[in-house]
């Protein structure tokens, strides 16, 4: 597993954005672990944020892109943040782009937030977390909707492997229904691995009894 990915696992950890317990998802699925990217709050969590993303954009999608498209509310900072550190890590300017929930009709008016967009940009959409798929039905034909544009792919933090609407995961359902590439900075099985009966800052995280729950959970609702 490359070095980003093993510090990206550590840091969900110890920011409190993955967690391991027992939750009830907004599906009502019964998940014995939860992600919230709205975790990350402060400037260097942020920044830090933004590096692991770009550097998964980097490795699946490369350089050839234009846009980066967040979409509201929580892929806002996560636009933001990762197109700060593409600058940085690999000096390529991208344009980050968001959507407003309402459009405004005064000052500066419209649909999107930061650059807007036209034919023939390459845009990458970045989120935090995908389950259903139902994000990408609301914000495909926004992006549609503002030019004639080529969407490369979707990024998003953790990719959970459960079913979405049918048997497949989420993103193997948004790769067949629009065309276009989706992956995750790292896979829950890459997370139970690294993480399993592993001492961590003095403490197992996922030990045999949480394994277990996580196998259970997978049985159910796991993709094949």
């Amino acid at each position: 597993m490359e070095q980003y990915k093993q510090e990206f696992i550590e840091f969900m950890v110890d920011s409190g954005v993955l967690k391991f317990g027992d939750f009830t998802l907004k599906s009502g699925r019964k998940s014995p672990f939860f992600m919230n990217a709205g975790g990350y709050v402060t400037g260097t969590q942020l920044r830090r944020l933004g590096q692991y993303y770009a550097k998964a954009i980097h490795e699946n999608y490369g350089e050839d892109f234009d846009v980066l498209f967040g979409p509201a509310y929580k892929g806002i900072p996560l636009s933001v943040a990762a197109t700060i550190a593409f600058s940085e890590l690999y000096g390529k300017e991208i344009r980050y782009c968001s959507n407003r929930k309402e459009v405004k009709d005064h000052g500066d008016t419209g649909i999107l937030l930061g650059s807007g967009m036209k034919d023939g940009d390459k845009v990458v959409i970045i989120e935090d977390v995908t389950t259903s798929g139902k994000s990408i039905e609301e914000t495909f034909p926004i992006i549609q909707a503002q030019a004639n544009v080529e969407i490369i792919g979707l990024m998003v933090s953790l990719n959970r492997m459960e079913k979405g609407k049918g048997e497949k995961s989420a993103l193997e359902e948004i790769k067949e229904t629009y065309g276009f590439d989706a992956n995750a900075i790292v896979t829950m099985a890459e997370v139970t691995e690294y993480l399993y009966n592993r001492s961590y800052k003095g403490r197992i995280v996922i030990d045999d009894e949480m394994k277990a729950a996580i196998d259970a959970y997978y049985e159910i609702y796991g993709i094949k």
